[in-house]
């Protein structure tokens, strides 16, 4: 809906959600701990998957056997993807996917392969450990894949109704309510019968 139909709306989750990622999007913000360069805000792309966006945090551990030059950096450091949410795991892997395809962007974008990355959920306080496996790396080209079809078609898919749909700021202009009922084929055909 976004960005096909061009629409937005805010609410609390939102305003939360931007507040958590302020100073982790805050790039000019890069500190050192030990042998761990912390990169916030950090621009990303991939041609492959045909995205571009930016990373919370970045982490890059020093690691001279696996890892990759940094300019104005001794020795080689391992880039590890940060994914900062406001609540809790959820019980799909969206959040996991997210990672994933930053995972591929770093890797495209330095030449490098990452296996790990975490996400940090502000609700449990806690950093998750997320193993990148090739069976997420082909799930993340075919959900893009299905993604850049849907968007040259201008097709807006069909709202799954789920538990989710409570908290999303969009539930008012998507009313996913609406296609738990009839299709607009029934109900016209039903409009038409109930006049003649």
């Amino acid at each position: 809906m976004i960005h096909i139909e061009q629409q937005w709306e805010e609410n609390l989750r939102t305003v939360e959600g931007n507040l958590l990622h302020k100073n982790a999007h805050n790039s000019l913000m890069s500190e050192k701990r030990g042998d761990v360069i912390i990169s916030r805000g950090l621009p990303i792309h991939s041609r492959i998957l045909g995205i571009s966006g930016e990373c919370d945090v970045v982490e890059f551990h020093r690691n001279d056997e696996a890892g990759i030059s940094l300019f104005g950096r001794v020795g080689k450091y391992l880039p590890i993807p940060v994914e900062y949410k406001h609540g809790e795991p959820k019980k799909d892997d969206v959040d996991i996917l997210q990672l994933t395809a930053q995972a591929i962007c770093l890797e495209e974008m330095l030449c490098c392969e990452i296996n790990t990355g975490y996400i940090f959920y502000e609700e449990i306080k806690h950093r998750v450990t997320v193993e990148i496996t090739i069976e997420l790396r082909k799930k993340t080209q075919e959900l893009f894949l299905e993604m850049h079809q849907m968007y040259q078609l201008r097709y807006t898919p069909k709202v799954k109704r789920t538990k989710a749909c409570n908290a999303c700021s969009l539930k008012d202009l998507c009313l996913p309510m609406l296609n738990k009922n009839k299709s607009v084929k029934e109900y016209i055909n039903q409009f038409v019968e109930e006049k003649g």
